[in-house]
């Protein structure tokens, strides 16, 4: 055999690839990555969770404190915290709201497993004791559901208000009164008959800068940041013909030589021009049609004819916001210019142009009959906040629709993590074999809540712990943490309750879980060359 030839996985893989493995090369490296993810997060959960500011590969800058926008932001590259990530993005689109649990709860259970693993557990006992709590929590979390929160009527606002204000005040804390009704509002404005098919994408939010939170309003139909082409600005009762081109003559494809002899032949043939035009929006006049919406430019004679037979004129170059207006009057939007049929005609009870903040916004105003879309018009001092403002409100039309089909609620401030910590201790206690360590430390892994909750409001953590753990003892399964007072108590039946959904917290737990189990079991790390040429030269950014 010649000397010096490769053996092994180096005769497998090609040059440069790295490899990992074992306990402490392989697992501990990977717990490290994810704990280091969950620690950015946890500090934004709750009520008074501080602040992140990312700024992402385009420079842009987030400041937030929305466990999702951070980490779609940071464009995370370790593949263990990436299957955290995973986790927070799978409960985003099932649910909505509660990334930050996931992230928060999965790094903890990582965290415990390393001190199990380090005391001589294998990591399959430790997966095999996690996946045996989980069960046991999901089981526990049934138990702890607030009585006669089952059914409720999904188009009550008071009630529907009151079981939103724990979505928004996680996420902005002051405002959850006011946004609250706001959502309520607007939700159950579009809500259809059978609520199970409510769609988020039929409340939209427009953000104006001016004014305070408290000015923000819901309107019946759409607001749109523009204005229209022409002089007209205000129609009632009027029929809309849509269009997904431009509002003007057509020009062809192909290029063609006109030979004009005299001014009376170049006078004829820009009139034969003006001519067709005016025939083609006379055409729409006469439809019955008195508003025109764009979907590209608006020539200038076009506007003129327009203007003539006192047709609205609308330019809309997104062709998303062009479909959600043909949806909410009931337009059909035509490929070619012409004369619409009364099929593709839509109705708009009222639509103006009004002045908000000093900006002039197109509003649509409709019966309930009509379009079944409403809109948030949110106000705020800066850009920024009402970014945030409406990450909130985003959060919370999707707990409403999440309510919608499952309506069960649990008290608020960590009580249900707390009591979850309790009896999940005492059941890993009664077990026998190693698995009732893993057990054990499944539980702990539900204090990181209140105790986030704690350090985040600036109380002592450990005080609130053995407070709410004395409390639950004594029988109050729903004290959970007053971040003002300090003093654990029964959020759920106060005027200013919290409430959490029940399936926020289900489908956190089994995802956090799930991802905690998968980083566990990897016990190898290959990674093969990366392709392409050699890395740029790093020089004083002289090099093109």
């Amino acid at each position: 055999m010649a000397t010096g030839m490769p053996y092994g996985l180096q005769a497998m893989l090609k040059d440069g690839h790295k490899h990992f493995s074992g306990l402490q090369e392989a697992v501990m490296k990977n717990i490290e990555a994810c704990k280091g993810l969950a620690q950015i997060t946890r500090t934004s959960l709750g009520p008074n969770g501080m602040n992140k500011m990312v700024i992402n590969h385009l420079e842009k800058l987030f400041v937030t404190s929305d466990a999702s926008t951070i980490v779609s932001e940071l464009e995370v590259q370790h593949p263990a915290a990436k299957l955290l990530v995973m986790a927070a993005k799978a409960q985003e689109a099932e649910i909505g709201d509660g990334t930050n649990l996931v992230l928060t709860l999965g790094g903890e259970l990582l965290a415990n497993a390393e001190s199990l693993l380090r005391d001589g557990l294998q990591t399959s006992e430790v997966v095999d004791g996690y996946q045996r709590a989980c069960d046991k929590a999901l089981e526990v979390l049934e138990g702890l559901v607030l009585p006669g929160t089952k059914d409720v009527d999904v188009r009550d606002k008071a009630e529907i208000a009151r079981r939103l204000k724990g979505s928004i005040s996680s996420k902005i804390s002051g405002y959850e009164d006011v946004l609250a009704g706001l959502v309520a509002e607007a939700c159950i404005d579009v809500c259809p008959k059978n609520p199970n098919n409510f769609n988020v994408d039929n409340v939209r939010v427009i953000k104006i800068q001016g004014s305070t939170v408290a000015e923000s309003v819901v309107v019946k139909g759409m607001v749109l940041k523009r204005d229209t082409e022409g002089s007209i600005k205000a129609v009632d009762d009027a029929k809309v013909a849509a269009y997904t081109q431009g509002v003007d003559t057509s020009s062809t494809d192909t290029k063609g030589t006109v030979l004009i002899k005299s001014a009376e032949e170049l006078e004829n043939y820009s009139k034969s021009e003006e001519s067709k035009l005016e025939e083609y929006i006379k055409g729409i006049a006469d439809s019955g049609a008195r508003v025109v919406l764009s979907g590209s430019s608006v020539g200038e004679m076009a506007l003129h004819f327009c203007e003539k037979y006192g047709l609205m004129v609308v330019k809309m170059p997104s062709k998303f916001e062009l479909a959600r207006l043909c949806r909410a009057t009931g337009a059909t939007a035509r490929a070619t210019f012409g004369a619409p049929t009364t099929d593709e005609l839509g109705f708009a009870k009222s639509l103006r142009v009004q002045e908000i903040g000093g900006t002039n916004c197109l509003v649509l105003q409709q019966d309930s009959a009509l379009g079944a879309i409403s809109t948030i018009v949110l106000r705020g001092s800066t850009d920024g906040f009402l970014d945030d403002v409406e990450r909130a409100v985003n959060d919370a039309i999707n707990t409403y629709k999440a309510l919608c089909r499952d309506s069960r609620m649990l008290p608020g401030g960590g009580a249900p993590e707390l009591e979850l910590a309790r009896q999940l201790g005492e059941f890993g206690k009664k077990q026998t074999g190693l698995e009732q360590y893993a057990i054990v430390k499944y539980a702990e892994a539900f204090e990181v809540v209140p105790r986030t909750l704690a350090e985040n409001s600036g109380l002592n953590a450990t005080n609130v712990v053995h407070a709410m753990y004395s409390a639950h003892a004594a029988g109050a399964v729903a004290a959970g943490l007053d971040v003002d007072g300090g003093a654990p108590r029964d959020l759920s039946g106060a005027p200013d309750s919290i409430l959490d959904l029940f399936s926020t917290k289900w489908w956190a737990i089994r995802l956090a879980t799930e991802a905690a189990c998968t980083v566990l079991k990897v016990d190898q790390i290959i990674m093969a060359k990366q392709a392409g040429g050699p890395k740029a030269r790093g020089g004083d950014g002289d090099d093109d």
